[in-house]
């Protein structure tokens, strides 16, 4: 049976042709557009601190407990108990605004500026590779711990940190971040900026690496090979695992030095020096446990939430 013709009338195109060209452009994956990628970023990131935030609370109270007090909490339950009863269930989402506020924001700076760099970085057929991927993920983390999680995580610890004294000075969202930008100026919402910038720039280059390289053995030779959301989930969870083992020293400096105590500690640097020296090397991975489990939760919830928002933008905004 003879192939199909190599010259193309101009009044007809062979079916055979015809449905060669439209299949050509299946090998390369499509593009996410930074818009979208803001827009479904941001929704992923507010829906996902509603669920996992009282984990959050709990491991930033551990972190904030220090031996020299001595510890109040005697564990992850014993500081779920204690803040139910002075404070009752709602005492777990204390602090949920200033994250809420700020985690919508970062999300949508992290996607975005991730499908910006990792559309310029592709290769020729439209794949991202895991070691470009690592340099995009950094790129994202950078960017949105200048940009969103420095000024956020501060008044985020700063109002935890309040709930433990016995007279809280903190009404409110706007009525602390008046106070603290009253008292210390604007430097005092951007504290541990240098820790946060490591915790942050490598949180996202280990995650995008992980969520690269295991996007990249699932698909194979089919880039458009689709992805159920359970898998995204398993793969998300997998990341958010591999940071926290990471870098939960870089975050357990970071968490010292936004805290209402941050003036013991001259920099980054002194205050890493004064945690070793004076409560060992255990100390740095304080909280480690219940940040595993909300990380983890974390990630899972925003890579799926991510994925189905922008599918569905993509029929509902067309980019192309």
């Amino acid at each position: 049976m003879s192939g199909p013709p190599r010259f193309v009338s101009p009044f007809g195109r062979p079916r055979c042709l015809a449905a060669a060209a439209a299949a050509a452009p299946a090998g390369k994956p499509k593009l996410t557009h930074p818009g979208k990628a803001i827009l479904a970023g941001g929704i992923a990131g507010g829906i996902e601190i509603c669920i996992t935030f009282p984990t959050e609370y709990v491991k930033t109270q551990l972190q904030l407990d220090e031996k020299a007090n001595p510890p109040k909490y005697r564990g992850i339950g014993d500081c779920v108990k204690q803040t139910v009863n002075g404070h009752g269930v709602r005492g777990l989402y204390r602090g949920l605004s200033s994250l809420l506020y700020g985690s919508i924001p970062k999300a949508a700076v992290r996607f975005g500026v991730f499908e910006f760099l990792s559309n310029k970085m592709r290769d020729e057929t439209g794949k991202l590779d895991s070691k470009r991927g690592f340099l995009c993920g950094l790129g994202a983390g950078v960017a949105e711990a200048v940009v969103v999680v420095c000024p956020m995580e501060t008044v985020k610890v700063k109002f935890i940190h309040d709930q433990t004294s016995a007279n809280p000075k903190y009404k409110g969202f706007f009525h602390g971040v008046r106070e603290i930008v009253r008292t210390e100026g604007l430097r005092g919402t951007y504290q541990g900026l240098t820790a946060t910038v490591l915790k942050q720039g490598s949180n996202q280059a280990i995650r995008f690496y992980v969520m690269t390289s295991l996007r990249n053995w699932y698909k194979g030779d089919d880039p458009d090979k689709a992805i159920n959301p359970l898998i995204t989930g398993m793969f998300g969870a997998f990341a958010g695992a591999a940071s926290v083992f990471g870098n939960t020293p870089l975050d357990v400096i970071k968490t010292r030095m936004q805290g209402l105590e941050a003036h013991k500690y001259k920099s980054t640097m002194d205050c890493a020096v004064k945690i070793m020296k004076h409560e060992g090397p255990r100390a740095f991975y304080k909280g480690t446990v219940p940040r595993l489990g909300r990380v983890c939760m974390d990630v899972a919830i925003v890579f799926i939430i991510y994925e189905e928002v922008v599918k569905i933008l993509n029929v509902v905004w067309k980019t192309d």
